[in-house]
């Protein structure tokens, strides 16, 4: 875990505010044996409604910010959380090893699963080794073993999903990106096991669903997807930067628009705050919600969980061309 949490958004100001005024009051009452307990809570009560204020009625691009706050766990926190005896792979057999893909074999609560997720990085050295979240075509590729070996030995395969998108630079392109990306989707709608997907941050283009089709698609509730990035939206629609707030209200990207249209099956609760407030507590959340689903769908036969999967998504097309 790193210590970016302490990264303040815009619209997290006025807490910081209270909450040093707080700090400070409490580091007076020790050193100078002061009793200001009266004036401590009362900040602490002014705190808890500003908080409650706040974050009841996030605008989209606040949600969007929380979603890619540094503080937030990723996908290798969730990992060293609860995937208990995880073994790491490596490589797609055919050009290199992409770490911004991590893929590997685990189990949670004794249950054997297979994980893959993409990791962002948490400063400025793990960010540059893990390319920023970005996958090449070898990360893609490298999944799909990944999908091919949950198949083989019936295991759930689990996703965590956090990207801007998939790397777009000319060698990713020359080696196939697309194809890559096509063949990931292709083969998560083959597999015959459980596939559940958890979009823990950014949930961002092609480069995210080629590991987020699944049988259950599950959000944290600060957590965005979408076919493009705000930034990318608005300067395509308008093009110029300053409307990048207007795209993500345009984009209906947040958990609660996607439940509504169909496109993800369920909510998962975070702390008061943000996940980057409560780690402990986002990742326990994550680990039932996983489980829950696991035991769900190991009631259905082989042939009808890769039908349930295939025929959520035609269906989430049909849906979602009704609503417009």
């Amino acid at each position: 875990m790193n210590d970016s949490t302490a990264v303040v958004l815009d619209f997290e100001k006025d807490i910081l505010e209270i909450e040093e005024k707080i700090e400070h009051l409490k580091f007076l009452a020790k050193d100078e044996d002061m009793d200001i307990t009266r004036e401590i809570k009362r900040l602490e009560r002014k705190l808890g409604q500003h908080i409650n204020r706040t974050y009841m009625n996030l605008s989209a691009w606040q949600k969007a910010q929380i979603a890619r706050h540094p503080g937030r766990p990723h996908c290798l926190d969730y990992i060293k959380a609860f995937v208990e005896d995880f073994t790491l792979l490596a490589g797609d057999r055919c050009f290199a090893d992409d770490e911004a893909m991590v893929c590997g074999l685990g189990k949670i609560d004794g249950k054997s699963v297979v994980v893959v997720g993409q990791e962002k990085g948490f400063d400025l050295e793990t960010r540059i080794k893990y390319n920023f979240g970005m996958a090449k075509p070898e990360g893609y590729r490298k999944a799909q073993r990944m999908m091919e070996l949950a198949d083989k030995f019936h295991l759930p395969l689990i996703s965590f999903v956090d990207t801007a998108g998939a790397y777009p630079g000319v060698d990713a392109e020359a080696r196939g990106q697309a194809e890559a990306i096509a063949t990931s989707i292709e083969k998560s709608l083959q597999v015959k096991v459980p596939v559940i997907s958890v979009i823990i941050g950014e949930g961002g283009s092609g480069g995210a669903i080629a590991i987020a089709t699944a049988n259950r698609v599950l959000m944290l509730e600060h957590s965005i997807y979408s076919v493009i990035s705000p930034e990318g939206c608005a300067s395509i629609l308008w093009r110029s930067g300053d409307k990048t707030k207007e795209a993500t209200e345009a984009l209906r990207l947040t958990a609660q628009d996607l439940k509504a249209l169909g496109i993800i099956d369920e909510i998962i609760k975070e702390p008061l705050g943000g996940a980057h407030r409560n780690v402990q507590q986002t990742l326990n959340s994550v680990k039932e919600a996983i489980l829950k689903h696991i035991c769900d769908l190991e009631t259905l036969s082989s042939d009808d969980l890769k039908k349930q999967r295939t025929d959520k998504f035609l269906q989430m097309g049909r849906h979602i061309t009704a609503e417009f």
